[in-house]
């Protein structure tokens, strides 16, 4: 097996709310240049368009393949780790790395795993919910007076980034990791978490909105396999069982 064309492979930018046709297709070109080819478009507000195609220059095969999707969940559901691109830290807010660590910590889990890279909308980036689903966030380290980066702009930063800790990577000594639970595995555990809390009458005593946000950062932390994903699973359903 090849592992460099494995992490090419497994690594799929998704772009959120986009605004401006033209910068879905020039991230589009930013990705090819550098040899990724997975995209998906999470609500853009225009798509197909004319200037994508414009502004793609080349890669208009990158757009013609692009998922385009309705459905945060949906979006992200084949991946097994969210690495969600922000300039600010959060409040209860999980590891901020940047680009180069980034590209580190794809190196690390990609053989293995699915690793989605999140950019959210031009004007105001991922919103809090979106930033509920990362397991990482990254960052660009820009003039700390005027860090404003053009959507396509970071895409390219960031997939020059990946390129070059790819090409440095020594890979025929490297032991494969563990793969991580799908994004769709671990958010069937937090919504039947959230049932469960819901049916011991906790969810509305113990402000169950922020308690399942600390919720899914811990484990987001912790990266579940399926396996502890059905543990925890098991769990609930005898709790379950002796509620009813």
């Amino acid at each position: 097996m090849n592992s460099k064309k494995e992490i090419y492979k497994n690594i799929t930018f998704i772009l959120s709310h986009t605004s401006h046709p033209g910068n879905i297709g020039a991230s589009a070109r930013a990705m090819k240049t550098m040899g990724f080819n997975k995209l998906t478009l999470l609500c853009p507000e225009k798509f197909p368009h004319s200037e994508a195609d414009a502004l793609a220059s080349g890669a208009t095969d990158v757009l013609e393949k692009a998922k385009v999707i309705t459905n945060i969940e949906e979006a992200l559901a084949h991946n097994n780790i969210i690495i969600g691109f922000t300039a600010r830290r959060r409040e209860l807010t999980q590891a901020h790395l940047s680009s180069d660590e980034v590209a580190k910590k794809i190196i690390e889990l990609g053989i293995t795993n699915k690793i989605g890279l999140f950019f959210g909308n031009e004007t105001s980036g991922l919103s809090n919910d979106e930033i509920q689903h990362c397991h990482y966030l990254g960052y660009i380290d820009a003039n700390k007076s005027y860090s404003s980066l053009n959507l396509s702009q970071a895409v390219q930063v960031i997939a020059y980034a990946l390129r070059q800790e790819i090409n440095l990577k020594e890979f025929n000594t490297i032991t494969k990791e563990r793969e991580i639970a799908s994004f769709a595995e671990q958010n069937g555990f937090y919504a039947h978490l959230e049932d469960t809390l819901k049916n011991l009458e906790l969810y509305d005593k113990v402000q169950g909105k922020r308690l399942m946000y600390r919720i899914r950062l811990m484990f987001n932390r912790i990266q579940m396999d399926k396996d502890e994903v059905n543990i925890f699973r098991g769990i609930l359903n005898q709790i379950n069982k002796k509620i009813d």
